[in-house]
């Protein structure tokens, strides 16, 4: 694996584990196996490879959320699959994460793939919801993107229940609730 790919991975790695603040160039150097003139070579510094692992956490949660989103089945069918995907629940989102880190927050370049993912998240779900409104599967008085938006807060609600608890259990409730609810309608 090239330098720069190292050095990406374990960006996105350590900012999921540790967040922007507990994230020093010197921990990317040492968990990407490369030397300080090769991460400056690359990247200006911190803050620009965070954007871009930022960047790639986003696509890589888009791309997985797509999978389900665009599959087989029913609306239903798939926000469930979706909402039941294989997570590591107690490490929490990889995205929704940097959402609590100040410094993340406080920078509109490493804070605009965060807010971008999460606005294409609910977009795609409010898409699946009304396909399963037009399908009869939901009734007409729900509203799809409302209902996108409880889904997302559900999921991320749940880790932070989870994380909260050191127990997946919070976030398994919440999830299969939500379903529950989905398929009652």
């Amino acid at each position: 694996m090239e330098t720069v790919e190292r050095l990406i991975r374990s960006t996105q790695e350590l900012l999921w584990e540790r967040g922007y603040v507990g994230t020093s160039p010197k921990a990317i150097q040492r968990e990407a196996g490369a030397g300080q003139g090769s991460m400056y070579h690359h990247f200006a510094g911190k803050a620009e490879l965070a954007k871009v692992a930022i960047e790639r956490s986003a696509a890589e949660l888009r791309a997985a959320a797509a999978e389900h989103f665009g599959g087989a089945g029913t609306a239903g069918e798939r926000i469930g699959a979706y909402l039941g995907r294989e997570r590591d629940v107690l490490k929490g989102c990889r995205v929704g994460r940097l959402t609590a880190d100040p410094d993340v927050i406080a920078d509109p370049e490493l804070r605009k793939p965060i807010a971008e993912t999460f606005a294409w998240l609910r977009e795609q779900l409010a898409e699946v919801v009304a396909e399963g409104k037009r399908n009869g599967e939901y009734p007409e008085s729900l509203d799809p993107e409302r209902t996108a938006a409880t889904i997302a807060a559900v999921l991320q609600g749940g880790y932070v229940l989870a994380r909260a608890a050191g127990s997946t259990e919070p976030f398994d409730l919440a999830v299969n609730g939500l379903i529950d609810l989905l398929e009652a309608m």
